[in-house]
């Protein structure tokens, strides 16, 4: 067990578990924060009845509370990881564990990674899920963190999905509203509100990151369906805010090969999401059973 003073993040800390059922009212939330209508989350699907969205527990790593640093002005979700074993269905009761399983510096900012994994009945892991928060290294409490602008710099600029590929993935067009955002986003903060975003130093609301990444889970589950829920893996980087005023994203993909694994395959994407613009908001890597 690792011994910390009070207040101090340090890797192999134990932030705890949680123990709930998979509801219906959950999943309908979910639904609703993503405008993801797939008719598997309320009726019959490949596994024997409704199965909860591969992200259902987007973000349950931030229900687990303690391991954000001290000042959390200007704070950003930067990188996500998943990896995915077997899916939740509708009614199952799950338990979370949170681990922080890194700390690191880079850019002038310092990461804390929290890794939360999901199991289901019998302590079978259901999927595994690791984030990468960042925060500023001073102690600074004003002033503007994230410009518009930042963006249009070609140090932002990111330029997915060319070179040869094996099959281009159907683009899913998603809009972000502002009832979207304050149901996938508890509570009053910068995510769904205005004021809040200006105190954590941000011009306009700060689209939760985990949303556009179920975005991208969706692309992966219309394409993959089963193969996404039991052996998917998605590791991106969330290059760009997507802002409250951008108005939504459209995700894209590519298959860039395949690969043996046992007696099926497995594809190996290139995913992203990119505004009206073409400014990439996330870029990354996913995988799926074939």
């Amino acid at each position: 067990m690792v011994t910390t003073a009070e207040g101090e993040i340090v890797v192999g800390q134990d932030i705890g578990h949680h123990e709930f059922e998979i509801t219906p009212e959950l999943v309908a939330e979910y639904m609703a924060g993503t405008d993801d209508q797939n008719p598997w989350y309320t009726g019959d699907s490949p596994f024997g009845g409704p199965v909860a969205p591969v992200l259902t527990l987007h973000s349950e790593v931030y229900r687990h509370g303690g391991w954000y640093l001290k000042n959390i002005f200007g704070n950003l979700h930067a990188r996500q990881e998943w990896d995915l074993f077997a899916p939740m269905m509708v009614g199952q009761q799950v338990s979370t564990h949170s681990t922080i399983i890194d700390r690191y510096i880079k850019r002038g900012r310092d990461y804390v990674v929290n890794e939360v994994q999901v199991y289901g009945e019998g302590g079978r892991l259901l999927s595994r899920g690791r984030t990468h928060q960042s925060f500023l290294l001073d102690e600074s409490n004003e002033g503007t963190v994230v410009d518009k602008q930042r963006e249009k710099t070609k140090a932002r600029r990111a330029e997915p999905g060319e070179g040869d590929f094996e099959e281009e993935i159907a683009p899913l067009e998603k809009t972000v509203t502002l009832e979207m955002c304050k149901t996938f986003s508890f509570g009053t903060n910068y995510h769904n509100d205005l004021e809040q975003a200006k105190k954590m130093g941000f011009p306009d609301i700060v689209v939760q990151g985990m949303m556009p990444i179920c975005f991208l889970s969706e692309l992966m589950t219309k394409r993959f369906g089963e193969g996404w829920y039991s052996g998917g893996r998605m590791s991106v980087n969330l290059v760009n805010v997507l802002w409250g005023e951008d108005g939504g994203v459209t995700c894209r993909g590519v298959i860039r090969e395949f690969t043996a694994e046992s007696s099926a395959r497995r594809a190996h994407c290139e995913v992203w999401a990119e505004k009206a613009d073409g400014t990439k908001v996330i870029v990354g890597s996913a995988s799926a059973v074939v």
